[in-house]
């Protein structure tokens, strides 16, 4: 059969099937994020989903401990879609009339809205494939513990969520773009985040003589400077490995050189082959600035995620079903982030893409997420979910062979 392009491909106008679930959905979103739950526990959000779905005539498929995902349509699966469900230690200050009920935990995140995005497109789908429009088969997924590291998707990864899906989709808040635009970046779109610690020892002494003992303090400072500098000329700099140290801790007394030391940070990375070569070379380089001090250097390496890297197809995916949808003028460029997010070990195993949803309300206050203040726009919902079940559609037509040029649909 000969290939389709996605982009030439005609699909019905999402928003219209879209429409009647507005109301519900702006609900939904409501309750979770009333009601949010830590990574791991999210119990409650999972059967919430469970319950819409089965409603809906689907069979949900609940995984060990939280999460769920569920397929829409019949055949093979075509592409997936996922969703985190989980929420962060962080106080609200929204003053919302739906306000977190969970005293110092909040959806700062935006998950309650990811969540609610990929359960309007499971839903929306649902009533597409009982009107004889859908042409294959979709699975859409609600991972849990997207907050921990090195991540829930492992655990999904494990359990064959993928084994099934030849190319994957997701999407994340962006409360620096305008609600009804999307931001797409092709390449990496996050960063690897690691977190760095290194104890010192030494035998400790007086000030006055440094060179009776082990002078930890100094050896600590050249760590601190000298390690990212070298770092920087070892790894190529189109990687953007950056390696900034957030705690150093030693001594109680300024005539005192002290015995132990520790110091910790971050190591962020853009590129990931360079992420999974830079473990090993860091404690070379630590190990190499300590020994001239006579200092003992201990390296705890622990390992976030490696970067998410959109895929060109998967990336332009998204970008036609932004533009039938949203117009010619919804998709903005994206500047890449050195944050992290797991969603990278499911673009390690198969082509995907992720998208950021714009939560911004047009001339409105930019927010930032993490914040306990971030109060995003709630039509972001329904754009979102529009997009991403374009993106299904244009996905499943073109694997079809349905080659009906696309046009936007009319507003």
């Amino acid at each position: 059969m000969q290939k389709i392009s996605e982009t030439s491909v005609k699909i019905p106008n999402i928003g219209v099937w879209a429409a009647p679930l507005v109301d519900e959905l702006r609900k939904f979103r409501r309750d979770l994020h009333q009601h949010p739950e830590l990574s791991h526990k999210e119990f409650r959000t999972t059967g919430k989903l469970v319950e819409r779905l089965r409603a809906a005539g689907l069979k949900p498929q609940e995984l060990e401990g939280t999460g769920l995902f569920v397929d829409v349509g019949g055949g093979p699966v075509v592409i997936g879609r996922g969703a985190d469900i989980d929420a962060l230690p962080i106080l609200e200050d929204t003053g919302l009339d739906y306000e977190s009920t969970s005293r110092g935990v909040s959806h700062a995140c935006g998950h309650d809205i990811h969540t609610t995005v990929m359960l309007g497109v499971a839903l929306v789908l649902r009533e597409l494939d009982i009107g004889g429009e859908l042409d294959g088969r979709v699975r859409v997924i609600f991972q849990p513990a997207e907050g921990t590291m090195p991540g829930g998707a492992l655990a999904l990864i494990e359990q064959g969520v993928l084994e099934e899906v030849p190319r994957i989709l997701a999407l994340h808040c962006d409360p620096r773009i305008d609600a009804g635009t999307v931001g797409t970046r092709i390449g990496a779109i996050t960063s690897a985040p690691d977190t760095i610690r290194i104890e010192l020892n030494g035998r400790g002494g007086h000030t006055s003589g440094p060179h009776l003992t082990e002078d930890l303090v100094f050896a600590r400072a050249q760590i601190a400077v000298n390690v990212p500098a070298v770092i920087s000329r070892r790894i190529d700099v189109r990687s953007a490995v950056s390696i900034v140290w957030g705690q150093i801790q030693a001594g109680a007394a300024p005539n005192a050189i002290p015995a132990r030391g520790v110091m910790a940070g971050t190591m962020r990375c853009l590129d990931a082959g360079a992420w999974h070569a830079a473990g090993e070379l860091v404690d070379e380089v630590v190990q190499q600035v300590a020994a001239p001090y006579g200092v003992d250097g201990k390296l705890e390496h622990i390992r976030g995620v490696p970067p998410v890297v959109n895929t060109e197809r998967e990336t332009g995916l998204i970008e036609a079903a932004a533009r039938l949808e949203l117009g010619a003028d919804a998709v903005t460029l994206t500047p890449q982030s050195m944050g992290g997010e797991d969603f990278a070990w499911m673009t390690e195993l198969v082509p995907g893409a992720m998208m950021r949803l714009g939560t911004r309300t047009p001339g409105g206050e930019t927010f930032d997420l993490h914040r306990g203040d971030y109060a995003p726009d709630e039509q972001a919902t329904g754009v979102g979910v529009r997009v991403m079940a374009a993106a299904a559609m244009l996905a499943l037509r073109a694997a079809a062979g349905r080659p009906e040029e696309a046009r936007p649909h009319a507003s």
